[in-house]
């Protein structure tokens, strides 16, 4: 499996399913630089955001995009799926995956939607199963005004299992996930997200620490430094793996930065 950071939580994985390249654009945000609202509006830190352009090469990437799979897209969340985004996947009917409470939402939008049966561990069409792992994106007063969403674990022929954590803390349904189905690779969000007030919504450098100690795959770490309400650093994760000795596990790519990901053996595939 080939896995390519491209801003914020877009990733794109690449994989075969019963002989055929597949190309799995996660939670799409293509908008420009600085055309969506800010997130923060105190201080004068405040930007519009995103406050990067998308990488170098993301054309051609978006060309081989067969698939896609939405963690959450409703009460405003476009930094997982944008107007940009939805274009998109409208224009070139890319087969969209996500929950069933967002299914209506997203065929609302001209979108071609493939809801999965539930939140159970069940087969899906691109082969093997796919687990719904629930997040929480923000707890108090602040996380009723947060819509929630769902993570997912791949398990593909052929491939690592692959947990794409969603926007969430680090919840003890998280920490079961790492801990007890030991995925190859995590896909988590540190960017410690949150606004003027409230505490935080997403996982931050420390919850990567944590993190490592439960799961033993590799950390794919990302949703840093691409929007103003996430103060988290790429630097600051990584100077946090050296100092806890987990830096041989750590990938915090750059934007536009590809990795591929074999089995280490057999039993680690599904």
């Amino acid at each position: 499996m080939q896995i390519t950071q491209l801003r914020n939580a877009t990733v794109l994985l690449e994989f075969q399913s019963q002989g055929r390249p597949v190309g799995l654009l996660v939670d799409p945000m293509l908008a420009p630089r600085g055309s969506l609202p800010a997130l923060r509006y105190l201080g004068r830190g405040r930007q519009r955001n995103p406050i990067v352009e998308m990488p170098g090469g993301t054309d051609a990437l978006l060309e081989r995009v067969t698939h896609a799979l939405i963690t959450h897209c409703q009460r405003g969340h476009f930094d997982h799926l944008d107007r940009a985004g939805k274009r998109f996947l409208r224009e070139r009917q890319i087969p969209v995956i996500c929950m069933p409470r967002d299914a209506d939402y997203l065929a609302q939008r001209g979108l071609l939607v493939w809801p999965l049966a539930g939140p159970a561990r069940q087969p899906w069409a691109l082969g093997g199963h796919v687990t719904p792992i629930p997040c929480v994106h923000g707890t108090g007063w602040v996380g009723r005004f947060m819509e929630h969403g769902h993570g997912y674990l791949l398990e593909l022929p052929g491939e690592p299992s692959v947990y794409l954590a969603g926007d969430t803390m680090l919840t003890s349904t998280v920490r079961d996930c790492l801990a007890r189905l030991q995925p190859e690779v995590s896909v988590l969000p540190a960017g410690g997200a949150r606004f003027d007030v409230g505490a935080e919504i997403l996982m931050d450098a420390a919850d990567m620490a944590e993190a490592a100690q439960l799961a033993h795959g590799t950390l794919v770490v990302n949703h840093l430094q691409a929007l103003d309400h996430c103060p988290t650093t790429r630097a600051a994760v990584r100077q946090l793996a050296v100092d806890g000795g987990w830096a041989d596990r750590l990938w915090v790519p750059e934007d536009g930065d590809s990795r591929s990901f074999p089995c280490r053996a057999a039993v680690d595939c599904y």
